[in-house]
């Protein structure tokens, strides 16, 4: 984590998480890791870094994107080959994704966006984990991303399996199990119960995002960050705002 375009760097984070001074050096460590780059790597952290883009812009340029995509409109921006080398050292995501794993719902598409444009995490239910927390704390405070959207999505199997509650094989059930709090006490608003269970999935993961991380809460109180929610429709191609 050697590059500060973020709003904590490296030892403001271990400040920020009240990290010991015993635990100091394995993070370097892991730091080390994050950070180790070439020297052509090097030679790229000495230019001017961008600024990061607002939550209200960042969201603005999504849903544009989003239009763009939903009215064949693609502009396929930042995948060029020079795109792929000016990214090749570091990156600066303007906005992350948190995702249901669908295959119909590929962040980057949807949203008419390109390399190094989007910090995605994409699990099955677009669940909040700890992998998945870590990881966002990570694109926030370190990248400087200043958006977070937990985009879930029409007919999502996920959500379905949690409303039917069946016994489920291997691992399948753990993100399952994920997604049965979300429902509990949902009462209907329509006559599609499983849309309403996926706006409430959605719903309950960002506020659970918001709740589970210190770091995030504290980027949102200094109006560095917004969680918002989405739902996909897989029909239509149409992102509609939750939260």
């Amino acid at each position: 984590m050697t590059r500060k375009n973020g709003f904590v760097g490296r030892r403001n984070l271990l400040k920020l998480v009240g990290v010991g001074g015993a635990s100091i050096a394995a993070t370097s460590v892991v730091s080390s890791s994050w950070g180790t780059q070439p020297a052509v790597a090097q030679q790229t952290d000495t230019k001017e870094k961008p600024q990061p883009v607002s939550p209200d812009n960042a969201l603005k340029r999504l849903l544009e994107g989003n239009q763009r995509f939903m009215k064949e409109k693609r502009r396929t921006p930042n995948q060029s080959r020079l795109r792929l080398q000016e990214i090749a050292t570091a990156q600066y995501p303007f906005a992350s994704v948190l995702g249901c794993a669908d295959s119909r719902v590929p962040a980057e598409i949807v949203f008419d966006q390109g390399l190094g444009d989007l910090f995605v995490v994409r699990l099955a239910g677009n669940v909040v984990s700890p992998t998945a927390t870590g990881s966002l704390e990570f694109a926030t405070s370190v990248l400087g991303s200043q958006l977070i959207i937990v985009l879930g999505h029409e007919r999502c199997g996920a959500v379905q399996a949690a409303l039917k509650s069946d016994a489920l094989p291997g691992r399948i059930g753990t993100f399952v199990e994920d997604i049965k709090p979300a429902l509990n006490g949902i009462k209907s608003q329509s006559n599609d119960a499983v849309n309403d269970a996926v706006v409430a999935n959605i719903r309950y993961q960002v506020n659970l995002l918001q709740e589970s991380s210190s770091i995030l809460t504290q980027l949102i109180e200094e109006r560095k960050l917004k969680i918002v929610g989405g739902r996909y429709d897989l029909d239509t191609g149409a992102v509609t705002l939750i939260t």
